[in-house]
């Protein structure tokens, strides 16, 4: 089976523009729907892909949070040379603390933080999410059982290089949370794991900004964008979007 890989997507509405940033093993179709509902509502969306995302493990386990900072910053840029001055950033999970750091080191009109780690996350539990993703990839591919546990054997025996890289990445954006002083929004579920719910509060205590909110979606888990919630989160979103200085 030829699966389709995920790409970066531009949703063109209005003269307001939104960076959309998606999750660790995750892909732009975290996000799509979000991106698709804030244009409807009149604004530009933009989403970035990560280096290694949306495709094969093996390839992913080759790249890392510098790559994938990279191509945030890219799509901020893309935003700024496509000639919009007024930028928000919205991101969930990883994507979530990319808005804090984008939002530490550059001029944004607003930040949404969803589902961000603010707290060290052990290397067993990020690698576990890499496993996981890529055992997922190979059923999408059909691969039988077999094929299946004979080549996850294989990938357990390399792996991957940059997880205390992504550990140190989420340290470091927390131990800068009170640079920030744009108007920030932070969601996160009620069924999420307590590291993020801890995390939550931490960001919310920890930011400068004078304008600052946090939200718990109660029936929601970790990637709120695509949960029971979502309809909720987006229309919570734009109305933190709305009410920017624009």
């Amino acid at each position: 089976m030829r699966l389709v890989a995920p790409k970066p997507f531009t949703y063109k509405g209005g003269h307001r523009a939104v960076l959309l940033l998606h999750g660790f093993t995750g892909s732009t179709v975290d996000v799509r729907r979000l991106g698709r509902y804030l244009q409807e509502n009149g604004y530009t969306c933009h989403a970035p892909l990560y280096k290694g995302h949306g495709t094969g493990p093996e390839e992913l386990v080759q790249t890392g949070p510098n790559d994938w900072w990279q191509n945030v910053r890219e799509g901020y840029q893309f935003l700024r040379n496509e000639g919009y001055e007024d930028i928000a950033v919205a991101g969930v999970s990883l994507g979530g603390v990319f808005s804090l750091k984008i939002g530490i080191e550059h001029p944004v009109k607003g930040i949404v933080s969803m589902s961000a780690p603010a707290q060290e996350k052990s290397i067993d539990d990020l690698y576990k999410r890499v496993q996981d993703y890529a055992k997922g990839y190979k059923k999408l591919e059909e691969k039988t059982e077999e094929q299946i546990q004979a080549e996850m054997k294989e990938f357990a025996e390399n792996p991957m290089p940059s997880i205390k890289d992504l550990q140190q990445l989420i340290v470091e954006t927390s131990e800068q949370l009170n640079q920030i002083s744009s108007p920030i929004s932070i969601l996160y579920g009620g069924l999420d794991d307590i590291l993020y719910q801890e995390s939550a509060q931490i960001i919310f205590n920890s930011v400068h900004s004078k304008d600052k909110q946090l939200k718990q979606y109660g029936h929601s888990g970790h990637i709120i964008t695509l949960g029971e919630e979502r309809e909720k989160v987006y229309k919570d979103i734009l109305h933190f979007l709305e009410d920017l200085n624009w």
